[in-house]
């Protein structure tokens, strides 16, 4: 039961108002395991550690990928569209303004990445 009869967060409501406990009526499931995380995280590392930075974004949507694919909403894999070159010339921006500004443009960074993250994250 919850507070105003509203169901617990990522939980399916019931006809009743209530989500009733059990992996049947999740909304969303995660099933990612360590060793593909790991591999995943440590072939993006390479990637951005090899280019110092301005391939950044081939290792987002690497993770991007990873994560999606381990995801699902309402039983439907979620599937990520987007490319490191849809995002590449944006992000040289980004690293020149973060570079002149000495590092305040990144407050504007983060939220527009993030942005472009969900636009381009969708049902399998």
């Amino acid at each position: 039961m919850t507070i105003n009869s509203q169901p617990a967060f990522g939980q399916v409501p019931s006809s009743t108002g209530y989500a009733r406990s059990g992996a049947g009526n999740q909304i969303y499931q995660f099933r990612g395991g360590a060793a593909s995380w790991l591999g995943t995280q440590l072939l993006g590392a390479v990637i951005v550690i090899c280019t110092l930075g301005i391939c950044y974004p081939f290792a987002v949507v690497l993770v991007e990928r990873w994560r999606a694919e381990n995801t699902y909403l309402s039983g439907r894999q979620l599937r990520f569209i987007g490319t490191g070159w849809g995002i590449f010339g944006l992000w040289i921006k980004w690293l020149l303004l973060s570079i002149i500004t000495l590092g305040i443009y990144t407050f504007w960074v983060y939220p527009r990445l993030m942005q472009w993250k969900v636009e381009n994250t969708v049902y399998a």
